[in-house]
């Protein structure tokens, strides 16, 4: 996904006095230093010839994904102006998403939104939207004619083919070649095909992103996906039959006789596999652990990183389990063992913010032990599913 930091932003400038030639200085929250941007290309008419600088007045989040962003920023002008349309709330946004969800319609009013846009050869797509910045811009050192207008269009639509084209790479990395229809998957074939499903469901979420959802947007992302051809064959049955045969069907009552094996039903009366809840009850009690000690996961990484892991891993367990826990399929052990296989990376990534936290002696150590214990029971009980299943599949 594109990095969107506009959240993290203190302050900037923009500096297009020299024709072909973006320079900028990024402030952003966490960060002592400037990200510095040394870009190819112009912005819109409104910045072109013009130094701007700008200001958050919003508090600041820090978002650790920024960690990642180079200090200078090497790359080429995408969409910059500070004078796109966007409809903004007259009330807050929790207010207007409760009227919405009350089916009433929330005051707004169209304003002028600051979007700054730009490829980076590390980053990839880098973005800065917000219509609440507080803009100074200055008279132009030089004004843009239109062929200037003409052939900066066109370095945009560039920079964006060939950043499309890179995620267009990725999903071709990762397709999945054709078995014959008597051959069973193993989990390495589900292992591609979910990276395949990442990819594309990363491109998608990517021209989302740039372009919106009107009609004429949505035309122009079916064609990107290739959503204008004869729906592919190159995928066996059993995985539309995975969701298929559910559709329409009665909720399902669970096998008595695997109950507390492979499935419970919890306090609010949902059926849940023993494993999956263990996790995402341990998680949320952590959560609420490290809340009542007053530390903020938003302001330490390897905190955030260990509470968000530990989550995700629960959400992955829900995946691989779920339909085997309300007995509405039973999917071949290799997907299984596949799903299983993305729970523990996400179990492993948050030992290692755990361990991160050890080492600077962020908790007390009562706290860390028992999340060792934890995860590791949580990490054996994994592969211990994952070795029934690979019996199951031979």
């Amino acid at each position: 996904m594109a990095f969107r930091i506009s959240d993290s932003v203190v302050r900037g400038e923009i500096d297009n006095r020299v024709k072909g030639i973006v320079r900028g200085k990024i402030w952003l929250e966490g960060r002592a230093d400037p990200m510095i941007l040394e870009l190819n290309g112009n912005p819109w008419p409104d910045l072109a010839g013009c130094l701007l600088t700008f200001v958050n007045p919003n508090p600041r989040i820090l978002h650790h994904p920024c960690d990642a962003l180079e200090p200078v920023q090497h790359g080429v002008v995408g969409d910059m102006t500070a004078s796109r349309k966007v409809r903004v709330f007259d009330v807050p946004v929790d207010e207007a998403y409760m009227m919405a969800n009350r089916g009433e319609k929330p005051p707004e009013h169209m304003a002028n939104s600051l979007y700054l846009e730009w490829f980076s050869e590390k980053n990839g797509r880098v973005v800065i939207e917000s219509s609440d910045y507080q803009l100074n811009i200055s008279q132009p050192e030089w004004r843009m004619t239109p062929e200037d207008e003409a052939e900066r269009a066109k370095q945009t639509a560039t920079a964006i083919q060939e950043f499309m084209a890179k995620l267009t790479e990725a999903v071709d990395q990762h397709k999945l070649k054709r078995k014959p229809d008597d051959e069973d998957w193993d989990e390495f074939d589900y292992e591609s095909f979910m990276k395949e499903c990442d990819a594309r469901s990363e491109k998608y979420a990517e021209l989302l992103d740039k372009y919106g959802f009107s009609d004429d947007a949505q035309e122009m992302i079916d064609e990107e996906m290739g959503w204008d051809t004869e729906p592919s064959d190159d995928l066996p049955d059993e995985i539309d039959e995975i969701y298929e045969e559910t559709l329409n069907e009665p909720e399902p009552e669970p096998d008595p006789a695997r109950q507390g094996i492979d499935w419970i039903r919890t306090n609010d009366g949902h059926i849940r596999h023993p494993l999956q809840h263990r996790c995402y009850q341990s998680a949320a009690r952590f959560s609420d652990k490290i809340e009542q000690m007053g530390l903020d996961r938003t302001k330490d990484k390897d905190l955030d990183q260990f509470l968000f892991e530990f989550q995700m891993t629960a959400v992955k367990l829900a995946g691989a389990l779920d339909t085997i826990a309300q007995g509405r399929y039973t999917p071949p052990p290799a997907f299984t063992v596949a799903y299983l296989k993305r729970a523990l990376d996400h179990l492993h990534r948050s030992q290692s913010g755990l361990e991160n936290l050890v080492n600077r002696k962020v908790l007390a150590e009562k706290l860390i032990s028992s999340a060792r214990t934890e995860l590791f029971e949580i990490r054996e009980s994994i592969l211990k599913l994952m070795n029934d299943f690979r019996r199951k599949q031979r």
